[in-house]
């Protein structure tokens, strides 16, 4: 592809398009898991959904590999390509509420610290991940767990409508009445179908949430884990709450002498009414004793940022999840062996519950098919080092060997590394021959097959 040809590129954006051997090169190709290190043939940052329409024509017509960037959280690196083109929409990050309709039209490029900061300020949310800085694009469009899934359903679920840039060039706005078949596909089938510039949600009463974590000696984790499994069965569906093993980050309330020392974690999200807030998280201190915690009341973007410090951008990050509709004996026992020999102060294992609101959805009303799934775990080995990449990586991988054998077949796809391809199948069951048809139909070509994808 000819210096010539990418120049056109520039003439046809409105944003910036950022070359080989431009100053800012680097920092535009560089993504948030910093193990990825492509390096595309230009960088298009979009300043509007024109510009997703230039880059997705001019991508078609040079067939030149396509990447969407939007929040850049993709842990395989989906947001950059070698020698291909970036669509960066992370400089779209409006977000519009409606506090009468109580809906939200946010820009395809926002982070969950966006939405919430906008929604909240109205006392309205939606259900977000665990991490501020992701975006919001990628965690709808591969379903969207987070701590009011259980009351609220998916973050896919909450979605009523969404501009769409398509792999022929159109611009269209789709939802239940108009091209339902790719609005289906949207609410969980990833990256596969088009290139959203904006998502329209349905907002719901969030205000303050009584929350955070609390830390129990390793001794204690075969009663934590069963205790999770049997209480979050029948918990009230505004209270979240999950396990996870961690290492003892040096915060305030956790002696020093412990900083450094590997936990089990229960965290809590309570999010009915605030005075009701101790009595609805109290049954976790029946687990075991506990050792340390950090609980009350807190603003609910204040919980989703909680983790942020602990995974910032520029880390070295290798994932997989699997998915669980029982957290059986053997699975703990999977999850006793492994997870306290977790590696470093920003690995982790987090087992997500998925059931409440998520399980009363049909598994065949969204491309989302694991709605049956009562468990999600994802497994990180992270870190600043690339030396201990290879440790980390074998850690979550002997991990999930482990825990697969007490799982379902596919993932959430979200979760998935780029080593996950041959697991496309198995990620959308029943769902996966209907997706196949919406992409024959909405992108023959394979457009967009800088993801888990699904081949027309």
């Amino acid at each position: 592809m000819g210096n010539q040809t990418l120049e056109e590129l520039r003439e046809r954006a409105y944003g910036a398009v950022v070359l080989p051997g431009d100053a800012e090169y680097d920092e535009a190709r560089a993504v948030y898991n910093a193990m990825i290190d492509r390096r595309p043939a230009a960088v298009v940052r979009c300043a509007n959904a024109g510009d997703v329409v230039a880059t997705v024509g001019f991508a078609r017509e040079s067939g030149m590999p396509l990447a969407i960037r939007g929040g850049s959280h993709s842990a395989p690196g989906f947001g950059t390509v070698d020698d291909g083109i970036v669509a960066d929409l992370s400089g779209l990050r409006s977000v519009r509420v409606d506090p009468a309709a109580r809906t939200a039209r946010v820009d395809g490029g926002a982070t969950l610290a966006d939405l919430n900061a906008a929604t909240c300020a109205f006392g309205l949310g939606v259900t977000g991940g665990i991490i501020s800085t992701t975006g919001v694009a990628g965690l709808t469009l591969g379903g969207g767990m987070g701590y009011l899934a259980r009351k609220l359903g998916l973050t896919c679920d909450n979605l009523l409508s969404a501009d769409v840039v398509t792999a022929d060039g159109r611009f269209l706005t789709v939802d239940e009445s108009h091209h339902p078949d790719l609005f289906w596909a949207l609410r969980g089938g990833g990256g596969n179908f088009g290139v959203v510039t904006s998502f329209e949600f349905r907002l719901s009463p969030v205000g303050d949430v009584y929350a955070g974590p609390m830390l129990f000696e390793l001794e204690h984790a075969e009663a934590v884990l069963r205790w999770y499994r049997d209480y979050i069965r029948t918990a009230p569906e505004e209270f979240y709450v999950f396990p996870a093993f961690q290492i003892a980050p040096p915060l305030p309330f956790i002696s020093e002498d412990r900083h450094g020392d590997p936990f089990i974690l229960l965290v809590a999200c309570w999010s009915g009414p605030p005075e009701e807030g101790e009595r609805a998280v109290a049954p976790c201190r029946e687990a075991a004793p506990v050792a340390f915690e950090h609980v009350g009341p807190m603003p609910y973007p204040a919980l989703v940022s909680a983790f942020d410090g602990l995974l910032p951008p520029g880390l070295q990050q290798y994932w997989k999840g699997s998915y669980a509709t029982d957290l059986t004996d053997d699975a703990i026992a999977a999850h006793l062996e492994h997870g306290p020999n977790v590696p470093n102060l920003h690995s982790t294992c987090h087992i997500y519950p998925v059931d409440g609101a998520v399980q009363r959805v049909a598994p065949d009303a969204t491309a989302y098919a694991y709605r049956d799934a009562a468990f999600a775990t994802v497994i990180v080995g992270v870190g600043p080092d690339p030396a201990g990449n290879e440790s980390r990586t074998a850690w979550v991988r002997r991990y999930y060997d482990a825990v697969s054998a007490h799982s379902s077949p596919g993932g959430y796809v979200n979760f998935i590394g780029e080593d996950d391809q041959d697991k496309v199948t198995a990620n959308y069951r029943g769902n996966y021959d209907r997706l196949v048809e919406v992409k024959r139909a909405w992108d023959p070509g394979n457009l967009f097959r800088v993801n888990h994808n699904i081949a027309p």
